[in-house]
């Protein structure tokens, strides 16, 4: 995997699905180096800040998983933790 690849696949599941008005994705990995489930590669630790209107109605718990669900393959292939800032526009 290069660098920023599953930034990228991330960024394109989010945009696919959710169509935010804004999106910020950080990769906060190197924050984690030396820790026990942190991989050597990195990308496996981001932040993710989005605004959708696709969350309207829904409780942070709903929209989270929301976003958990539609990034199921990334936590299966390395991520290992996201922190999550959910709202609507």
């Amino acid at each position: 995997m290069t660098k920023s690849e599953r930034k990228n696949r991330i960024e394109q599941v989010i945009i696919k699905f959710l169509s935010p008005q804004y999106i910020s994705i950080i990769d906060e990995s190197a924050l984690h180096e030396g820790h026990n489930s942190a991989p050597k590669g990195g990308e496996s630790h981001f932040k993710i800040i989005i605004k959708s209107h696709q969350f309207s109605g829904k409780t942070r718990i709903e929209r989270e998983r929301m976003v958990q669900n539609l990034l199921a393959e990334e936590f299966k292939s390395g991520l290992h933790a996201l922190t999550m800032s959910l709202d609507t526009p």
